[in-house]
């Protein structure tokens, strides 16, 4: 959930045009000084003084003014840091109303940015809707191996082992099964040597989604097959996959191999949740299934939801509306985006237009009821056929029970 709430006022910002370069975006990783970044945004106060258009240099410094109003709360940025977007935005007529968005991501900030444009600079965040994975990568031949971590389309690498294992070829004198074997004694410390790392880096981070192993021939097979690496870790290997080279760039060869795989694994994902629920609808009794807002609602009240499936194209909104007339109160869920004027406010007792005390995404509302019951919640995108089903069949919402409701 914190994922669909980040693309909403994603959402929102891509929504948010300036007249003029009047819309201003800092980004402060959680390494950056607050002191800094304060000392920058003077400068660019005084710099912006220097703007010709009256209206866009009044703006701009009232953007400036408000950021270094609002680093004051700040002694150091937040754990994933801080990313802020202030202006006027143009609502049209000749008319611009302020806008102010401050907030810490949901992944960490590696961007230190100060950007002053008619829109909102939001590449950076954009990136990070990516980021909900962490891979351990390795790429191994018999004379090198390099370790690093995948995050979204980010890697870092931890490290690059030199092997110490002769090529194959003969030495005068000695024999050739005498050489044989300590060429493989050797080829085995330097795969101990390269697990021992992998061990201590992979092992017990709860986030870790796999492991991906690479390199140009039999040696990654041979590798992650034995005994080398953590039980655990072994577990965890999602691909072993080729490439051409076992360095840094090997990693990012890797990467680019991996994405094909790394995308279905997140959709066969999908394909199991709404695979169980599948099963459980052929049931002659309907099994423990629920679908449709209705009845969805329903079993979430009454906390029979063990896993509640919404589809990220279920846009729609919770109106609360009051009669004004003769106390009425009613709520409706309507399309998400609707305009008032698009929508009947009519009252169903006595027929007066009601007022609106309150509008809600149906989303976060589904979600803060599931929590209440410790129901799990699941985001089902619409790029599996599955997917698919769930939107035109089911109208975007279902339900996996804990016992049956009648």
């Amino acid at each position: 959930m914190a994922k669909y709430e980040f693309q909403k006022v994603l959402k929102e910002l891509r929504n948010v045009k300036g007249r003029g370069t009047e819309l201003v975006t800092v980004y402060i990783p959680p390494d950056k000084s607050i002191s800094e970044m304060t000392a920058y945004l003077r400068n660019e106060y005084a710099q912006s003084q220097n703007i010709k258009s009256r209206v866009t240099r009044k703006n701009v410094m009232w953007a400036i003014d408000s950021l270094i109003g609002r680093l004051k709360v700040y002694k150091r940025p937040p754990p994933n840091g801080l990313a802020m977007f202030v202006g006027h935005m143009d609502v049209g007529k000749d008319v611009s109303v302020p806008v102010s968005y401050v907030f810490e991501p949901p992944q960490i900030l590696r961007v230190s940015a100060y950007r002053c444009d008619n829109q909102f600079w939001l590449e950076p965040l954009e990136e990070l809707m990516v980021e909900h994975d962490l891979y351990g990568l390795i790429v191994i031949d018999r004379s090198e191996a390099t370790l690093g971590w995948l995050r979204g389309k980010h890697v870092t690498v931890i490290s690059n082992i030199q092997s110490l294992v002769p090529s194959k070829h003969g030495r005068g004198g000695q024999s050739q099964r005498r050489f044989e074997r300590l060429i493989e004694q050797a080829a085995h410390e330097f795969y101990k040597k390269v697990a021992n790392i992998a061990n201590e880096e992979f092992v017990d981070v709860e986030n870790l989604s796999g492991i991906l192993i690479g390199g140009p021939g039999y040696t990654k097979v041979f590798f992650a097959e034995k005994d080398y690496l953590h039980h655990e870790l072994k577990k965890k290997i999602v691909e072993i996959l080729d490439t051409s080279y076992t360095d840094e760039s090997g990693l990012r060869e890797l990467l680019n191999t991996a994405q094909d795989v790394l995308s279905e694994l997140d959709l066969m994902k999908e394909k199991g949740y709404m695979g169980s629920f599948f099963e459980e609808i052929r049931k002659p009794d309907g099994g423990l299934s629920a679908y449709g807002e209705g009845m969805v609602l329903r079993a979430l009240e009454m906390g029979a939801v063990d896993k509640l499936l919404i589809s990220e194209k279920y846009g729609k909104e919770r109106l609360d509306l009051k009669c004004e007339s003769c106390g009425k109160e009613v709520e409706r869920t309507v399309e998400e985006g609707r305009s008032e004027a698009d929508l009947d406010f009519s009252c169903p007792d006595c027929g007066e237009v009601m007022g609106m005390m309150g509008r809600k995404d149906m989303i976060q509302e589904l979600n803060e009821l599931a929590t209440t019951y410790n129901s799990e919640v699941i985001l089902i995108s619409t790029e599996s056929e599955e997917g698919g089903i769930l939107v035109q069949a089911f109208g975007g919402i279902a339900a996996i029970l804990r016992y049956r409701i009648t």
